[in-house]
């Protein structure tokens, strides 16, 4: 009888880790489950918000969903402010900007990855110094630059500067990546008489394309979303871009006496819809780009 008993708690104890396990799974799910709710309320908020009308969103206690869901807001949004200019400005900035930046990058990241010179790893360290200056301790000296060129209240202010270099953390993602990739490719293509923008067109672009996405994805996101630069460099509203446009909800006081805060919101909703399916389209190579750009030093 005794043996049977001590079999009975033996077999009690070996379940018990796994009775543990799952326990701990439940309660973290029910954790991030929690942090997921907070999180996605003020978008969720955001969006209920964009369906009401201006009387409808000041009523208290507020309504968890609009009695009648307005569509037509997203329709007025494109009548009450030139929405479509801003749109177009934003997609010429953050194309070209992409373009420009990704592309320079490129150039810089790879010449510091593969080439030996005199003072490479001083320029460098120099370059990665340039991340801790911020934004705005360059706003006043570029300003008067471009005021001297006479881009003020241009697109060019947004587009040109991206196209010298392409940044510092770009030219440190890329170059990362570009480090993971072993030599022999080059060494191979140099034996066919490649020369060394035919090894990166044809053989290190196809191959850092994670990389290469990655850049894009975080390039385009800084680039439409940009409120600072396009706020201060532009004062006509035919060349607003979406951040500084959308503001104009605020500005314009009011619709019949009631706030454009419901097509404020439908706005808000239309410009990030883009990011977000970028995102998403891109989520893979982000990732890996992200993880790989890491591996080595």
């Amino acid at each position: 009888m005794s043996s049977a008993t001590g079999e009975i708690t033996l077999r009690a104890r070996a379940h018990q880790p796994a009775a543990t396990w799952r326990f701990r799974m439940v309660l973290l799910f029910a954790i991030l489950v929690a942090f997921a709710l907070v999180f996605i309320l003020p978008f969720y908020w955001t969006i209920i918000t964009s369906l009401k009308s201006a009387d409808e969103i000041y009523i208290f206690p507020p309504e968890w969903l609009p009695p009648v869901p307005r569509w037509v807001n997203y329709v007025e949004v494109w009548s009450v402010v030139p929405y479509a200019r801003f749109v177009e400005n934003t997609l010429v900035v953050a194309v070209l900007g992409v373009i420009g930046q990704v592309g320079t990058a490129t150039l810089v990241a790879y010449g510091f990855a593969r080439f030996r010179f005199p003072g490479r790893d001083l320029l460098f360290l120099i370059t990665l110094g340039t991340l801790i200056l911020p934004a705005e301790v360059l706003l006043v000296p570029t300003f008067l630059l471009f005021k001297y060129l006479g881009w003020l209240n241009t697109l060019a202010p947004l587009i040109v500067p991206h196209w010298f270099g392409g940044g510092a953390f770009f030219i440190f993602l890329l170059r990362q990546f570009f480090l993971t990739l072993p030599r022999d490719f080059d060494d191979a293509a140099k034996v066919d008489g490649a020369g060394p923008l035919r090894i990166l067109w044809s053989v290190l672009g196809p191959l850092s394309k994670p990389a290469l996405a990655t850049a894009a994805i975080l390039s385009f996101l800084a680039r439409w979303n940009e409120f600072l630069q396009p706020v201060i460099y532009l004062n006509s509203p035919d060349r607003f871009t979406l951040a500084v446009g959308i503001t104009y909800f605020q500005e314009q006081g009011s619709l019949g006496g009631k706030p454009l805060t419901h097509l404020l919101m439908a706005a808000a909703l239309m410009m990030a819809l883009p990011c977000i399916i970028l995102f998403f389209v891109g989520q893979r190579y982000f990732v890996q780009g992200v993880t790989l750009s890491g591996i080595k030093g």
